[in-house]
């Protein structure tokens, strides 16, 4: 007989138990079909998990001297949250880095778990071995200074069409990146819960010896 739902369902938990591609089944179930950016976010420091609240900024190219370098991703660094994930909307560009060790180091003394990046970053050995987890799109050596810059922090961003919202619950893994909206959340995670534990019966059943059709057939789930 399968366990009761926890209530609430807390980060740890989600963390231990559930995964993009289940949260993505339950958002869809939900009549969220677009909570999944299609363009490849790949873990760079060799973590396989990351999950938390979206912490956001939005980026852009630049191509003339920044006024106040490192104003707003600094401010955005600094005002993490135990639990926070840094969200980098920049559009995907490869014109620099537009994270690394430092911001790194910063950010996790603010509480921040982990950086999502839909753009480069540098860094990357030193982020391994300070254990930061980090989503991106890519490498790049170059620095931002004058060629990417902060326009916004704390506000609802677009990673490929996909919104990602402050406070969003927001996990990666090895399948890519999924965004739950605040709003429904509960159902959502609970939703979830339920199918990783009715897939664990299935996946017993099958090893059993039921067919896959006869499995779906039985359970509903596949």
């Amino acid at each position: 007989m399968p366990s009761p739902t926890p209530d609430p369902i807390t980060l740890p938990l989600i963390r231990e138990h559930l995964y993009v591609a289940v949260l993505s089944d339950a958002l869809d179930a939900l009549g969220y079909r677009q909570q999944c950016p299609r363009v490849e976010l790949r873990p760079l420091t060799g973590f396989q998990r990351l999950a938390g609240r979206c912490k956001t900024t939005l980026w852009a190219d630049m191509y003339h001297p920044d006024p106040r370098p490192y104003e707003l991703e600094l401010r955005a660094v600094d005002g993490c949250q135990p639990d926070d994930v840094l969200i980098a909307a920049a559009g995907g560009s490869q014109r620099s880095g537009v994270w690394g060790e430092l911001l790194s180091t910063a950010a996790r003394n603010s509480g921040c778990v982990g950086a999502i990046v839909h753009g480069a970053v540098r860094d990357v050995d030193k982020m391994t071995a300070m254990g930061f987890p980090v989503w991106a799109a890519g490498t790049n050596p170059y620095d931002s200074l004058h060629r990417q810059r902060v326009i916004d922090v704390d506000v609802p961003v677009e990673l490929d069409g996909v919104v990602f919202s402050p406070g969003d619950l927001v996990m990666a893994d090895l399948d890519g990146v999924v965004v739950v909206p605040q709003a429904i959340e509960r159902q959502a995670v609970a939703a979830a819960w339920a199918k990783v534990h009715a897939e664990n019966e299935v996946r017993d059943a099958i090893r059993a010896g039921l067919k896959a059709g006869e499995a779906f057939a039985k359970y509903g789930v596949l």
